[in-house]
């Protein structure tokens, strides 16, 4: 080999070595690992995120101010590193929008109905068995029990880790005319329901006429008397309004509402085994003190209504709808085993 010939060579080997030094050393920059697990040395070592999370209801509802008392806590317990970005009231789709996008990584949090997801998934619909609590303190119980774990177990098979539950309230009847003592009040009202299997077989065993429909169209439809009333949590019928196109509410407690709070499979294992801990921590935080705000809100959310001028009764006797509840709660544990234990729980 000439003497040039053997310069060129050498000069060619050490560029290729100094372009593997400066790769390897440009290996240290804030990019998330995406491993499996997490466990890799970048993601040990601190990584910073910003989760995005997204819900449907409106910023003064009690699931925005849960999520943002998660965000407080994350940066509390990751001394900064982690935040969120909230996207209120379906920003980014309705949930079958954002189930995608928690599927593909590009939504890492969901605040869910339990309505919707259990329309995905059978077992979720134990929470909507009728006339099975008769406050948020008995739903909240039921959190902890084996049943609800195992509902959120079963998420996984949807690339979704399931989190918490967290609660709006107990599910009470609003109309434009008229209270309720027994299904023979609701026969032939049209009902804006949201869209769960249960639910629907519920309102229809009732004689009602069960109307499956977005939240952004229920106003106009009260005001305009598309529907005759609504199923409704105290909180939603604050922040929503509704009290002004119907003014006869019954409390009924005939169900609760929970949304399902959950994580995009791709964002979690992107985490380190240290930093999945942490959101598991502040998200259980952030829901504890969810769920206390939202019993204390049941009361001040009732007083507003009463100031603002709606009727409001209390169905003190649910008897007339044993029958129906019944029925209902065979139907749907003969379907599901978690569902059959979640009433088993219920009742001690």
């Amino acid at each position: 080999m000439s003497f040039f010939k053997k310069m060129k060579s050498v000069a060619f080997v050490s560029v290729l070595a100094l372009a593997a030094m400066l790769a390897a050393c440009g290996n240290g920059g804030d990019t998330a690992s995406s491993d499996k697990g997490g466990d890799t040395e970048g993601a040990a070592a601190g990584e910073k995120y910003t989760f995005k999370i997204s819900h449907v209801t409106q910023e003064s509802h009690i699931w925005h101010k849960t999520a943002e008392k998660f965000g407080e806590e994350l940066k509390a317990l990751s001394d900064g590193r982690m935040d969120v970005e909230i996207y209120p009231a379906s920003q980014l789709g309705q949930e079958k929008d954002m189930v995608q996008q928690l599927e593909t990584g590009s939504l890492d949090f969901g605040f869910l109905t339990n309505a919707y997801m259990s329309t995905r998934q059978d077992s979720l619909n134990a929470w909507f068995m009728p006339f099975v609590f008769n406050n948020l303190e008995e739903a909240n119980e039921l959190r902890s029990s084996d049943a609800a774990k195992q509902m959120l177990e079963e998420l996984s098979s949807q690339s979704l880790v399931g989190m918490d539950f967290i609660f709006a309230g107990n599910r009470h009847v609003l109309l434009k005319s008229g209270t309720v003592e027994s299904p023979a009040d609701l026969a032939g009202k049209k009902i804006r329901i949201i869209g769960s299997p249960s639910m629907q077989s519920f309102w229809e065993k009732t004689g009602a006429g069960p109307t499956a429909m977005p939240l952004p169209e229920v106003y106009t439809s009260l005001q305009t008397g598309v529907i005759d009333g609504i199923d409704i949590d105290l909180d939603a019928l604050v922040t929503e309004k509704y009290y002004e196109n119907a003014e006869n509410l019954t409390l009924t407690n005939h169900m609760t509402f929970p949304a399902v709070i959950v994580m995009g499979q791709p964002s979690y294992d992107k985490l380190s085994s240290e930093d999945q801990e942490i959101v598991k921590e502040a998200m259980q935080k952030a829901v504890d003190w969810g769920i206390q705000e939202s019993i204390a809100r049941e009361e001040s959310n009732l007083q507003t209504l009463k100031d603002s001028g709606v009727n409001v009764v209390e169905l003190t006797d649910s008897s007339a709808f044993d029958a129906i509840s019944q029925e209902v709660r065979d139907e749907y544990s003969a379907k599901s085993d978690v569902i059959k234990s979640f009433l088993e729980a219920a009742a001690k």
